[in-house]
């Protein structure tokens, strides 16, 4: 497990806590308050505490700190007026969606809505920021957290990045006049502390399936390198996981011009999808309750059922989860921005298993977590009881791998067993 090596009081304390409880989903929230940054440790951004901020109490601070970390608390959301889905939770309209432009579109993970929109938000002055996140510029393995001011900059944030990365760590990310795109822990983490600051940023998000180790980027273009005999030790000039189609493969160009590709059935499902945290085992919100405009992938299916990964234009599932998102969801088909037409949820469900699933498999996860001595989230709201029970077998047999995979790959022991040999809950 990760620790912070000061002893600190006041939020550097709660840091600490959620961190050595594996509870840390490295949304970057840490970094909004004095003395704290974001750094990749063991292959996830995890925070880092200055020694010298550590011993400052604030009581403000601290307040703040607890009611937005997703690492401590979170709760279903049931906005006024809002329908609430026992999988996808608050939903004003539903829509299959699509970036108008074409090369949005073709650029983006999933229809390019989420560009369109971020893109026409900074050109209709209702943001006057976008924070987003996109490829290192010196190192495109890598990801970074970034805020840009003009429209077209925002076309170096489409494409997802299955990978770390920190966007709630950005200056002026809970600010209004800010759009905000992040993963649904992020998208908590700044409606949160936005909340406590009286502030109002458009948040935008999308569904997740957990974030990936970096290490397994870097394994993956070891192994696809090896297989051309190109020199794996020159930069990079261009790395991305998805895009330029749909699904879109995962790509890398080195310097000397050789390319490397594969599916993403390959990259996600083999390399990269099983290497994800611990933190995103046992998230319930995978969905993005706390945005105000949600995007997913709606795949096409195959005739038993599963997703379709052949290539194709891409197309979004666009949520409105709150009547601001609902209110710019139509102003930008009516400015011809995006395309839509209504999206039946359960057309939405049939393709996206993994997010009803993970909310079954939510309280036997949290079970093994406990009987490992390790701490989890305050969750309420999603009816954990209720669904594991539906589906008992499936959930005995979640408890068992989970403590099976806290023994071996995180090496969580019994807490029995840790106390005799002097090692604390965390």
């Amino acid at each position: 497990m990760t620790r912070i090596n000061v002893r600190p009081t006041g939020v550097a304390t709660e840091i600490n806590r959620v961190v050595a409880s594996l509870n840390c989903s490295g949304c970057g929230l840490c970094a909004q308050f004095k003395g704290v940054t974001m750094r990749l440790q063991g292959g996830f951004m995890r925070p880092v505490v200055d020694p010298g901020a550590a011993s400052r109490t604030d009581a403000d601070e601290l307040r703040q700190f607890r009611a937005a970390c997703p690492g401590i608390r979170i709760q279903a959301q049931h906005p006024a007026g809002s329908g609430w889905d026992p999988d996808f939770g608050p939903v004003l309209g539903a829509w299959e969606a699509h970036a108008t432009d074409a090369a949005i579109r073709h650029e983006g993970s999933s229809g390019g809505v989420l560009t369109a929109i971020a893109t026409w938000l900074l050109e209709s002055g209702r943001a006057c920021r976008v924070v987003g996140a996109r490829k290192d510029q010196d190192d495109p393995s890598l990801t970074r957290s970034v805020a840009v001011e003009a429209a077209d900059e925002v076309r170096a944030l489409a494409g997802s990045r299955y990978a770390p990365a920190a966007n709630a760590a950005a200056p002026a990310a809970a600010d209004s006049g800010t759009a905000f795109i992040g993963k649904p822990c992020e998208a908590q983490a700044i409606r949160r502390l936005s909340q406590a600051r009286a502030q109002r940023p458009i948040i935008l998000s999308f569904f997740c399936a957990g974030t990936p180790d970096q290490r397994a980027t870097d394994r993956l273009l070891d192994e696809l390198f090896a297989g051309t005999g190109a020199d794996r030790t020159q930069p990079l000039c261009d790395m991305r996981y998805r895009g330029h189609g749909w699904p879109g493969d995962f790509t890398a160009v080195a310097a000397d011009g050789t390319t490397v590709t594969t599916s993403y059935s390959e990259s996600w499902g083999r390399a990269l999808g099983p290497t994800v945290q611990w933190r995103c085992r046992v998230c319930p919100d995978g969905v993005g309750e706390y945005s105000d405009i949600t995007a997913a992938d709606f795949w096409r299916a195959t005739p038993d059922g599963y997703p379709d990964f052949t290539d194709g234009a891409g197309v979004s599932a666009l949520l409105a989860r709150t009547p601001q998102g609902l209110e710019i969801i139509r102003d930008a088909v009516e400015a011809g921005v995006i395309g839509v037409t209504p999206l039946d949820l359960d057309a939405l469900r049939a393709v996206q298993p993994y997010q009803h699933e993970r909310r079954d498999y939510l309280l036997p996860r949290r079970v093994a977590a406990r009987l490992m001595g390790l701490r989890t989230p305050r969750m309420t709201g999603f009816r954990a009881r209720r669904r594991a029970l539906r589906r008992p077998r499936d959930s005995w047999r979640q408890l068992r791998g989970s403590v099976s995979r806290l023994r071996s790959k995180f090496s969580v022991d019994w807490p029995w067993k840790r106390s005799a040999t002097g090692r604390g809950r965390g």
